[in-house]
């Protein structure tokens, strides 16, 4: 991801042997930046072409104020053991974790109403540029932000220290008449605690923290990557296979309202992502033995993926009232129906692939 520093070439000009420094401690990330080389260009001997200024670059974009002195950041490490996270604690969890037992929590925080959790988040959204393409930082003035934090709490004798893991931040929309719509925004789990249950053990928290909740509506995604379309899939199936609508003898009747209703009650599930939750489940239940069956399946799924094409063939109807014959002529190649064809059958296929890896994990 250093192309967000450094432009897409990721080049970095004037320099042999350039090695950069960027360290963050592990719970008061405080941060410590600097660089060395072997070499620097000399503008003398190159009509005045200087060097990238390397610092500035990362100073800039991530909007921080490093310490520079390798010293003074040793004596930072001293009071680790002194932070406390702040905002309140709604859940705590626990993993297995290099052949020991780790504990993990997860806290909330209203708004940036406290000028220490301000500060603090100002570092840890800094781990965005490096780990998320795109990344941009968000509005801490705007009141209608939340935030979760993560950490690892590591006991050693009478010392204490909360390791940070992560972060997610919601954002509270109006939902038609008198409701408020969350939408998940960011996600971001450090790599050494990735692949060990902390995304689905978090989105479950945070379901369970709003599921009493009368003003929220229901869940909804920002642009989500395919690794938390999988997470958000598996998290919201565990919570629906249990459910009385989704269980297998009554699935293969087709989607209904009532499951609906019952996701929304049960975990605040949008709609549209209870139907995805339906025919994964619906999948895990068919009997792929069953020729009759899997066609079924097939044909209800690949209607629902037909919606677009049916929508634009409504709209042709409607053009053959106003276009003069070559205009509708050139809307009509358009609409290839071989091409439809073959264009359900491979988003069927995607789908279907992304289906059978979730209930993989469903199985394990």
């Amino acid at each position: 991801m250093t192309h967000q520093l450094f432009g897409q070439t990721e080049n970095i000009f004037g320099y042999k042997d350039l090695r950069i420094q960027l360290y963050y401690s592990s719970t008061r990330l405080a941060v410590y930046l600097n660089h060395n080389y072997s070499e620097k260009i000399n503008p003398n001997q190159y009509e005045g072409v200087k060097a990238d200024n390397v610092i500035k670059a990362i100073v800039d974009t991530l909007e921080i104020q490093p310490i520079t002195s390798k010293d003074e950041f040793i004596k930072e490490l001293a009071k680790e053991s002194t932070f406390k996270p702040s905002g309140n604690l709604i859940h705590s969890y626990s993993r297995e974790r290099e052949g020991s037992t780790s504990q993990f929590q997860v806290y909330k925080h209203d708004r940036m109403s406290l000028d220490s959790f301000r500060e603090y988040h100002s570092r840890m959204q800094t781990f965005l540029w490096f780990f998320i393409d795109g990344a941009s930082y968000i509005d801490t003035d705007d009141d209608q932000w939340l935030y979760y934090t993560f950490f690892e709490k590591e006991v050693e004798g009478s010392s204490t220290r909360y390791n940070f893991v992560g972060y997610m931040t919601l954002y509270r929309y109006y939902a038609y008449p008198d409701k408020i719509r969350l939408r998940i925004s960011q996600l971001l789990i450090l790599p050494p605690y990735q692949k060990q249950g902390h995304g689905a053990e978090i989105l479950q928290a945070i379901y369970r923290d709003f599921v009493s909740d009368i003003n929220v509506l229901d869940f909804t995604v920002e642009d989500p990557s395919d690794n938390f379309v999988r997470l958000r899939d598996y998290v919201d199936c565990k919570v629906c296979m249990n459910l009385p609508s989704f269980q297998a003898d009554v699935i293969h009747k087709g989607f209904t309202h009532t499951m609906e209703n019952e996701a929304l009650e049960k975990s605040k599930i949008h709609k549209k992502q209870v139907r995805r939750v339906y025919e994964i489940l619906r999948l895990r239940a068919t009997d792929m033995s069953d020729a009759e069956a899997v066609k079924a399946y097939r044909i209800e799924v690949k209607q629902r993926l037909n919606i677009p094409f049916q929508k634009q063939k409504n709209e042709l109807e409607k053009l053959k009232k106003v276009l003069k014959p070559e205009e509708l002529a050139a809307a009509m190649q358009a609409v290839d129906t071989n091409e439809r064809f073959k264009m359900l059958e491979k988003w069927y296929q995607e789908h279907i692939d992304a289906y059978r890896r979730v209930i993989g994990k469903l199985s394990s």
